[in-house]
């Protein structure tokens, strides 16, 4: 879920750069006024209605992948990467016994009692 979130996110976000880059600015309509080019294929205002639509859903969509990825990354873990792995069994010793530092020699362990 992360991983998606995560592209969806990255994808959004060079979308809105790119679609925020192709828009005019403020002051570059006043060319316009004084008998510039008329931009006919998208209508009197030109793309500005469309693009401003566009820029809006992307800049939803941004957000709300960004708070949905602060979420996720808060919530605590209630797993386990360990839970899979079998523990592991100490085999059965079968060390000779050392004798003791007082010389005498320890007896083994009875098995049958």
């Amino acid at each position: 879920m992360t991983t998606l979130l995560t592209v969806v996110h990255v994808f959004v976000c060079l979308f809105l750069i790119v679609i925020v880059l192709l828009q005019h600015g403020k002051g570059a309509d006043m060319g316009a006024a004084f008998g510039g080019s008329s931009q006919t294929v998208f209508g009197t205002e030109g793309p500005v209605p469309l693009l401003n639509k566009i820029t809006t859903w992307a800049a939803v969509v941004f957000m709300l992948t960004s708070i949905s990825l602060a979420y996720v990354s808060t919530r605590v873990g209630d797993g386990s990467v360990m839970k899979e792995i079998a523990p592991i069994t100490e085999p059965q010793s079968t060390a000779i016994p050392l004798p003791a530092a007082d010389g005498a020699v320890p007896q083994p362990p009875v098995q049958g009692k």
